[in-house]
């Protein structure tokens, strides 16, 4: 296990959130946090970052209307965006940050932005993926 992983290990404890899955090889964990809107988001150190990935929904609306959208809401994200998998079936949010001078204050910042975009626009993104 490399120091960054244990670093990760540390926040991701240090924050509350619920270890699920853990990979010491792949240097991976899954967590949860229910009151943060942090559901089976992945953690991934891939050196030289870590990556962020937490899937929002599957993507039911493929319009210009519902991608535009997206994009507006992403400027005002304070870490981290809104993006389509290579698939462009599902749309999930992520953020990458650099390993070597991470700090808790980076870390916990990518969770609570998701958080606070969860909670500024969870009810604009269910309607944007529901317009037919």
């Amino acid at each position: 296990m490399s120091e960054y992983f244990d670093k990760i290990l540390d926040f991701a404890n240090q924050l509350s959130l619920n270890i699920v899955h853990q990979d010491e090889a792949e240097e991976l964990i899954v967590v949860n946090n229910e009151q943060k809107g942090i559901f089976r988001m992945v953690i991934d150190c891939e050196f030289p970052i870590l990556i962020f990935e937490q899937l929002i929904y599957e993507i039911k609306v493929d319009s210009k209307k519902h991608f535009m959208e997206l994009l507006k809401m992403n400027r005002n994200l304070i870490h981290g965006a809104f993006v389509v998998d290579d698939s462009e079936k599902q749309l999930i949010y992520r953020d990458t940050l650099q390993l070597e001078n991470l700090d808790f204050n980076e870390f916990e910042g990518t969770i609570n932005a998701l958080s606070l975009g969860l909670a500024e626009y969870s009810r604009k993104l269910m309607e944007l993926n529901q317009l037919s």
